[in-house]
C-alpha cells in the first residue's frame, strides 16, 4: 500500500496505464506515447516506486503450466471476528504459499480466499492445516473453479 497518497498528474496516469500492461516497455517508447523524454519517464517511475504507487513488478505465470491445475474460491467464517484473532488469521493466510489472494470482507463470511493447488489432495492438505487446524475457523465453503475466465491485476486508469 502507498505510504502516503502521492499526487499523480495526467502524465503519471498515462505512464501507469501503459506501464502496467508491459513493464518491459522501454522508457523511450512510453515517453513517445505520453510526450516525455525517456529520462523523465524513468524519474517518474522511480518516484512512483518509492512512494508505493507501484507495489511490485512481477511475472504472471500460467499456474497450470507449472503444475497448479486447480483454483478454489473459499469463504471463511471465524468464530471470533475482529482484533487479534482476525489479525492472526490475516497473517497466517498472507504466509501460506497456496493462498494467492485473501480479502477481509463483509457479509455471510469474514474472509474470501483464492487458493491454487496441484490437485484435490494438495487442497485437502491446505484445508486440514490452515482451516480445520485453526480453532478460530468456524466454517468454510469451497467453490472449485472450472475455468479461469479473467485473472488480472491491472487497475483501470484511463
Amino acid at each position: 500500500m502507498p505510504r502516503s497518497t502521492p499526487e499523480l498528474d495526467a502524465l503519471d496516469l498515462k505512464i501507469l496505464a501503459r506501464y502496467q500492461d508491459d513493464t518491459r516497455a522501454p522508457a523511450q517508447a512510453i515517453g513517445a506515447e505520453v510526450g516525455l523524454s525517456a529520462a523523465a519517464v524513468q524519474r517518474r517511475l522511480k518516484r512512483m516506486r518509492e512512494t508505493g504507487v507501484i507495489l511490485a513488478e512481477v511475472a504472471h505465470l500460467a499456474p497450470e503450466v507449472v503444475g497448479y491445475r486447480m483454483t478454489f474460491v473459499v469463504g471463511v467464517r471465524l468464530e471470533r471476528d475482529g482484533g487479534a484473532e482476525s489479525a492472526r488469521f490475516k497473517q497466517s493466510m498472507a504466509r501460506h504459499r497456496l493462498v494467492q489472494q485473501c480479502y477481509y470482507v463483509t457479509g455471510e463470511v469474514d474472509f474470501m480466499l483464492i487458493v491454487i493447488a496441484r490437485d484435490m489432495g494438495d487442497f485437502d492438505a491446505f484445508a486440514q492445516q490452515a482451516l480445520y487446524g485453526d480453532p478460530n475457523v468456524k466454517s468454510f465453503t469451497t467453490f472449485v473453479c472450472l475455468d479461469r475466465v479473467k485473472v488480472t491485476s491491472t487497475v483501470p486508469i484511463l
